[in-house]
């Protein structure tokens, strides 16, 4: 691509007072006048110290920038807000869409040719891709790799092993300086979680989308070959500059289509369904919540890791990595979509090979017959809910019981282990308000720890249903994502304590035995929850949130702007 061909020589290639502002602030890096002339990449770097899966991305932003410079491109790093799952309150999932928008005015607003988006905790994936999609300039992924598996006095353990904690801890087998000692075992490197939870999922799908270099899924974040994958990447983004390759170039409907038959094929987190849908409607592929069904229903699981499973994201790319998983599924792969680095997907994972059949099997022999995706329909969720069969219980899959509903977060904390509740193990809970406008933010409080009084009769899983999330390295008889939300007024607002409810996965039902008339009556007597705020970010995601069969964007930020900006700043 000739320089005046190159975005970015609308900034630094004019003439007169506006070149001389643009190139003169920049040289006081020391910047030479010929680098200027060059592929102008940023490096959009979700480093902070406050999102610890994210905390290496200094140094590995130094091997980006390495590839950048040694296929003659300018490398330019820039921050943008990071989101970090474990510490951020109310919920990640509020700011994702406040993250996209950062994301994509940065890149838009400055002399950029292309991108490399250096992510990895659970939201800071899609908030990135959204964004990017959204102005359309050349980009590529980067994750940061999940981290070591834990070790706890010769066992090995992961973050789902937090939810089986949280339950000892409420029957009596565990205590809380058990849970201190643990806590240093397992995350003893960096990286994001070793299982196969959301932040691994998102390494996945953008790999399985064709946004990401064969491999980077699953090399460890401390492994050197993830620095290796770093550095290609950077010289690559320069060639796809000049090739002029574009998200829009490989988000093709193909390309989606592999995503969600390789998402059930690895058992990965229900917040990929929310994700790929928001990536989607940025990128303007047409894709609905019915399409997740219709896709994974005929794909097993055939990865053997946890929470579905046994083993972690380094027993996975010892293993082969995605593209071993994806060479198993060559029948049901759309071969001839294009990626990043200008192969088709085929083409990638052609020479791949497993290494071990007990951590990725086959689709003729499956670690699991169960999908890890299934989508419900119902008078409970008439826009449709969500829930993990590789990752549940198959005596659960068809039940019949009452509800105990809990009307919010704080209802159900605060009733959940009062041994006053009348709750048994044939019990369906129900948590409303947990959804995109009821929290605000759909927060990971789907999977709901049961009541003591259960635990400690070795109750280990019951249905629950909730208009919220589960993490992705949470596992049980989940339903998730019930649209309409409580808190938008649909059926799921007006259910009761007592009501009979049916969960059929199989049939994909999910079913409250309740008349129209007698819903149609309640929904009379419904009354909206006040406003949690009147102003700033909160009060706008409310407003503009769309459902969770949507992908829970905000409504005007479907779609992009395009990369071009009409005035000048001086």
């Amino acid at each position: 691509m000739e320089t005046e061909n190159l975005r970015s020589h609308n900034w630094f290639g004019r003439t007169g007072k506006d070149g001389f502002i643009y190139r003169a602030w920049m040289k006081n890096n020391g910047i030479p006048d010929h680098e200027f002339r060059k592929p102008v990449i940023g490096i959009c770097n979700t480093w902070s110290e406050l999102t610890p899966c994210n905390v290496h991305f200094r140094d590995l932003a130094e091997y980006v920038k390495r590839g950048i410079l040694e296929a003659g491109g300018f490398p330019v790093e820039f921050p943008v807000m990071s989101l970090g799952e474990t510490l951020m309150k109310p919920t990640t999932m509020l700011f994702r869409n406040l993250a996209s928008m950062d994301v994509e005015e940065s890149i838009r607003g400055n002399p950029l040719d292309g991108v490399v988006l250096l992510c990895g905790c659970d939201k800071t994936t899609p908030s990135l891709v959204m964004g990017a999609c959204s102005v359309n300039l050349p980009s590529i992924v980067v994750s940061g790799g999940p981290m070591l598996t834990g070790r706890y006095k010769g066992t090995s353990i992961g973050t789902s092993d937090v939810w089986r904690l949280a339950a000892g801890l409420e029957e009596g087998s565990v205590d809380e300086a058990q849970l201190r000692e643990m806590e240093e075992a397992l995350c003893h490197s960096h990286g994001h979680c070793a299982v196969m939870g959301t932040a691994s999922t998102m390494a996945c799908m953008v790999e399985a989308l064709g946004l990401a270099l064969p491999g980077n899924a699953a090399i460890p974040a401390v492994d050197a070959r993830r620095k290796v994958l770093a550095q290609q990447s950077g010289s690559r983004i320069v060639e796809m500059v000049r090739e002029d390759l574009k998200p829009s170039d490989i988000l093709t409907r193909a390309a989606f289509e592999n995503a969600i038959i390789t998402n059930a094929a690895i058992g990965g987190s229900t917040n990929f369904i929310l994700h790929l849908l928001a990536i989607a409607g940025r990128i303007g592929v047409p894709l609905e919540l019915s399409d997740f069904d219709i896709l994974s229903r005929n794909i097993p699981l055939i990865v053997n890791l946890q929470p579905s499973g046994q083993f972690f994201m380094e027993d996975l790319y010892d293993a082969g990595g995605l593209p071993a998983v994806m060479k198993e599924l060559d029948a049901h792969l759309h071969k001839d979509a294009l990626t990043v680095n200008g192969k088709t997907i085929g083409e990638n994972y052609h020479n791949a090979q497993c290494y071990n059949a007990s951590i990725i099997s086959n689709t003729r022999q499956p670690f699991n017959t169960g999908t890890g995706l299934a989508v419900l329909t119902g008078n409970i969720c008439e826009d449709g809910a969500v829930i993990k069969p590789s990752a549940a219980s198959a005596h659960l899959m068809q039940h019949t019981g009452p509800a105990v509903v809990f009307e919010s977060i704080e209802d159900y904390k605060q009733r959940i282990h009062n041994d006053s509740l009348e709750v048994d193990e044939n019990s369906i809970l129900v948590l409303k308000n947990v959804g995109p406008k009821g929290y605000p933010g759909m927060p990971e409080v789907g999977n709901m720890t049961l009541p003591r009084k259960l635990l400690q009769k070795g109750v280990t899983d019951m249905v629950r249903i909730s208009d919220g999330r589960m993490s992705g390295t949470g596992f049980g008889t989940v339903v998730l994502h019930v649209a309409p939300e409580a808190a938008a007024g649909g059926n799921f607002s007006v259910l009761k304590t007592g009501d009979l409810i049916t969960l059929d996965v199989q049939n994909r039902t999910l079913h409250v035995h309740l008349s129209d008339a007698e819903l149609a009556e309640r929904k009379k007597q419904w009354q909206p929850p006040q406003p949690h705020t009147t102003r700033g970010y909160v009060q706008l995601y409310t407003h503009h949130v769309q459902q969770a069969h949507l992908g829970a964007d905000l409504d005007f930020l479907r779609g992009g702007s395009g990369a071009g900006v009409a005035k000048d700043s001086h």
